[in-house]
């Protein structure tokens, strides 16, 4: 039998033989067995022009008059796609009788296979995936002697694959159109049904959401109000304080991050106005309570249970931040002119403010009355400072007018030099002095360097000679000695304990730092009234005598010969014996401990756990004493040296 194409002629050439290609020519069977060998006539449909008979049934109604092609060709990788539900009972859960389990089940045009799966849910406890493997599947029995083919499925059919009934609910958008182009009605979805036994379980198992926290956008704020600043004016009053005044201020509002910059404005009667610093651009709180402990302004809280003790151990934060207290800080809705703000602990009124703040709270808020109050009296606006004018010395001839003032004011004698405080360092390199002010609060004399660094000649010595001056020695620096630097007088009154322990080492340079040059010239002046002086000052009941009291009775004797060094190396040679140690127990420590960090205002842990843990490779969670030590000091923890140590000890 020879085939054509319907657009072509009947012509020679243009058929086909069906034939070619077939090895087998065989008749087709009749007859089958069916069920239990029941001999019975079948008639089989064949699905594809070429090969052999087959038991597959065509799963495409109805063929159009195309050439046909083997359904494996013309349906290959199509699949229709429907959605649908079983029932499972459940007989050991209370409240829960039965579970919905939803499925998907592919139908292949290709060959007619069926294939079903569940998709998987997290945390189910039952076995997911594929259900029923790829292959063409029989109707129930007595029907189980055909297949279950394209037309039996359909939303709202149900349909029964071994024992189990699947309700379909719903198709994907290729097998409706597939189907309606075959003439199969297709009806709207169906509502899927809801879970009891997965209600359940989230019930009992299920946590509550986690509350985001709001987070503001700092980047859209702070494009929209760059460069828009609130100018108040406002006062401080300390009048009440000893040398107290009113303090004019200025406070700057900054609405890209809600800080706050104060300065304060000089007095009126000023003729120049000028603004210093009162207080740097930060975020104002409500309320302040102090400085807070080291630790205790971190941005989340750990909770250690799952410490480093255990294997592998980690920390964990706390989600719900409990116990976390929320800081309020001062925002444009709380200044307004009459308002009080407290800025650590200081009451600032706001008085005042520029055209443009009017207008924004105008604008924004509806306020249009901000009409500005009165400052309260300045018990010192009516007190004024005559200043006298300075008598200047004659010109010299030398330099200019200037030259002259600044020499007077180096060389002028003030009676408040007497109170001024300084440290004298001697260089042993090279010979050199240097002076540096230690400046005392309220004297008028601020912490700098007096006299630049260079070797000072002895007073007294013939300058314009070919000759060089002879300068300060190492042996001329003693406590209670006077030197003349710079046409100023200083007396030496102390030392640090290196000056004191270097000149007691080498006491063959520095006699006033020889216990035994000493105590030498003190025997050759109490030689012939030693009995005396023994049995007059001799405690009766300690075994010491006063520092003082030892003092006053060698001067006696030996006048201006003894210096205040050699009395403070009789007394560093020949201490008493005060053992007056105190004794603190932990909580103590603890105690002067925090107090002292508190003060000191350090708040770098991470640094010290980081150190003592490049300490312990070996994570043992012990050191020695010395290492520990070591680590704190290197740190730089503002603590003494003694309280340290005793930190170590208890």
């Amino acid at each position: 039998m020879a085939l054509r194409c319907p657009d072509l002629p009947f012509l020679p050439g243009y058929t086909f033989n069906s034939m070619l290609g077939r090895t087998k020519f065989n008749m087709d069977p009749k007859f089958d067995f069916i069920g239990d060998g029941v001999p019975a006539l079948v008639e089989k449909v064949k699905p594809n022009m070429f090969g052999p008979l087959s038991d597959k049934y065509p799963s495409l109604y109805p063929r159009g008059e195309v050439l046909e092609l083997p359904s494996w060709i013309a349906f290959d990788k199509q699949i229709l796609c429907f959605d649908a539900f079983f029932k499972e009972t459940l007989q050991e859960v209370r409240g829960a009788p039965y579970a919905v389990r939803r499925v998907k089940i592919y139908f292949f045009l290709e060959d007619g296979t069926i294939q079903v799966t569940e998709p998987k849910v997290e945390n189910s406890g039952i076995a997911q995936g594929t259900l029923i493997c790829r292959h063409r599947i029989r109707f129930p029995p007595p029907m189980d002697d055909n297949f279950h083919e394209m037309i039996d499925l359909n939303i709202g059919k149900e349909v029964e694959f071994y024992g189990r009934v699947f309700k379909i609910t719903n198709c994907d958008r290729f097998t409706r159109n597939f189907l309606n182009r075959c003439g199969i009605a297709v009806p709207d979805s169906l509502n899927m049904p809801g879970d009891p036994y997965l209600e359940l379980r989230i019930q009992e198992t299920g946590t509550g959401k986690k509350k985001g926290k709001k987070k503001e956008d700092a980047l859209g704020k702070f494009l929209a109000n760059d460069r828009k600043v609130l100018r108040f004016y406002g006062y401080w009053d300390d009048q009440e304080t000893v040398f107290g005044y009113l303090h004019r201020l200025e406070i700057l509002y900054y609405l890209a991050d809600d800080t706050i910059e104060i300065r304060e404005v000089s007095s009126e009667s000023c003729s120049k106005t000028t603004t210093f610093i009162f207080l740097h651009r930060d975020k104002i709180p409500k309320t302040y309570n102090g400085l807070p402990n080291p630790g205790a302004n971190c941005t989340s809280t750990v909770l250690n249970v799952l410490g480093p003790g255990l294997q592998g151990g980690r920390f964990i934060k706390d989600p719900l931040s409990c116990g976390v207290e929320v800081t309020e800080y001062y925002c444009e809705k709380d200044l307004f002119i009459g308002s009080v703000i407290n800025c650590y602990g200081r009451k600032l009124v706001l008085s005042d403010c520029d055209p443009y703040t009017r207008e924004y709270y105008r604008s924004k808020y509806g306020l249009n009355s901000l009409d500005a109050i009165a400052l309260p009296e300045d018990r010192h606006a009516g007190v004024t400072v005559e200043q006298k004018e300075r008598e200047l010395p004659p010109w010299n001839g030398y330099g200019s007018f200037e030259d002259s003032a600044q020499n007077s004011k180096m060389i002028s004698k003030i009676p408040e030099n007497c109170t001024r405080q300084f440290v004298i360092s001697y260089y042993l390199a090279d010979d050199t002095i240097a002076v540096f002010e230690h400046g005392v609060r309220n004297s008028g004399f601020d912490t700098k360097q007096f006299f630049a660094r260079r070797a000072v000649a002895l007073p007294g010595q013939e300058v314009f000679t070919s000759k060089p001056p002879i300068t300060y020695t190492s042996q001329d620096m003693y406590v209670g000695a006077t030197l003349i630097i710079n046409s100023f007088k200083f007396q030496l009154i102390n030392s640090d304990e290196y000056a004191f322990r270097y000149m007691e080492i080498n006491e063959h340079q520095y006699p006033k730092a020889n216990i035994k040059v000493i105590m030498g010239k003190i025997r050759e002046k109490l030689r012939p009234t030693y009995k005396d002086f023994v049995a007059e000052n001799m405690p009766k009941e300690k075994a010491s005598i006063p520092y003082y009291t030892l003092r006053e009775k060698l001067i006696g004797i030996l006048g201006d010969d003894f210096t205040e060094h050699e009395m403070i190396t009789i007394s560093r040679a020949f201490p008493a014996d005060v053992s007056t140690e105190e004794k603190y127990n932990r909580l103590e420590i603890r105690a002067i401990t925090l107090t002292e960090l508190k003060r000191g205002l350090w708040d770098d842990v991470s640094r010290l756990r980081e150190y003592f843990l490049m300490r312990d490779p070996d994570k043992v969670g012990v050191l020695p004493k010395q290492e520990c030590y070591v680590v704190i000091r290197a740190c730089r923890l503002p603590l003494e040296k003694e309280l340290v140590e005793k930190i170590l000890e208890v």
